[in-house]
């Protein structure tokens, strides 16, 4: 490859890469994420902390959705996130979006919960957790909601 053929690459490659990574670096912005499971939408609004910021890093993302316990769902990423994100969570309720560090996955509350110490805050919903009582395994869609 000569010389103006790797700047050509690398200026594309580059424009592609550094909008993904500004993104995902964003403090004290409003991020919002879309979510389409069995031709349910809804959105969750982001807390700004490092674990969200890697979930973002990924997206846009196509996962699977099931059913888990009696009061979430949940979806395995295809990567563990960055952990450092981890806080006491406060303000628990159906309808929070956290990571779950025993396993990876995201976990999404339909139903009442505690806090322990293996959840990291995500988001919360806007919106009623109905679509999340939509039983079975279904194809997952996330993309960033701007």
């Amino acid at each position: 490859m000569n010389i103006c053929n790797r700047r050509h690459f690398l200026a594309g490659a580059t424009s592609l890469i550094l909008p993904k990574l500004a993104l995902a670096q964003k403090t004290g912005v409003d991020m919002r994420l879309r979510c389409r499971f069995a031709d349910q939408d809804f959105n969750y609004r982001l807390v700004d902390n490092a674990t969200t910021r890697d979930l973002v890093s990924l997206l846009p993302l196509k996962l699977w959705i099931e059913d888990f316990s009696i009061n979430e769902k949940l979806a395995h990423l295809p990567r563990r996130l960055d952990e450092t994100g981890r806080q006491p969570i406060a303000n628990e309720a159906p309808g929070d979006l956290c990571y779950f560090r025993g396993w990876g996955n995201l976990a999404f509350f339909h139903g009442d919960y505690r806090y322990r110490d293996d959840l990291i805050l995500l988001g919360k919903i806007e919106g009623p957790v109905g679509p999340l009582l939509t039983r079975g395994s279904h194809a997952l869609q996330l993309d960033m909601l701007t």
